[in-house]
């Protein structure tokens, strides 16, 4: 009888096909995870910390208030369409020697409509206002 002690081979664990299978799990996760929280934000606008407000001859201010209606240079605008506010800017354009130096300030209310801004912007484009610029306030002067 031959009782000879076998060697016994310690079992290995090879971990590479674990760590495979939970790399294409973590791709996979990646890619199927939807970002919903970016609907859920905050936002409060608008407020910035400006410097000292500059002389400019040659600006228009269009303040645009929270039911959207528009006020072009304190004088209120007839009406809420691009047509009326197309015209109302070519005028005060014209007004200010229309030259390419004229800059729009829009002034808008923190809860008006992004659309009614956006009317605007689209009304100086048609106006041949380039230069805009729009007016906050100071995160100090919001907190009074």
């Amino acid at each position: 009888m031959n009782f000879r002690h076998r060697s016994r081979e310690e079992p290995e664990i090879n971990l590479i096909p674990f760590i495979d299978v939970l790399l294409v799990v973590l791709i996979f996760l990646m890619l199927s995870t939807t970002y919903s929280k970016f609907t859920e934000l905050q936002v409060k606008l608008p407020e910035a910390n400006a410097d000292a407000q500059r002389d400019r001859p040659k600006e228009i201010v269009v303040a645009v208030s929270a039911d959207g209606r528009y006020a072009v240079n304190k004088t209120a605008v007839d009406g809420r369409t691009l047509d009326a506010l197309t015209q109302v800017l070519g005028a005060a354009a014209k007004s200010l020697a229309g030259g390419k130096d004229t800059v729009l300030i829009i002034s808008a209310d923190a809860s008006a409509a992004h659309q009614s801004v956006i009317t605007v912007m689209e009304a100086a484009r048609r106006a041949g206002l380039s230069q805009i610029t729009f007016a906050t306030q100071s995160a100090v002067s919001a907190n009074r």
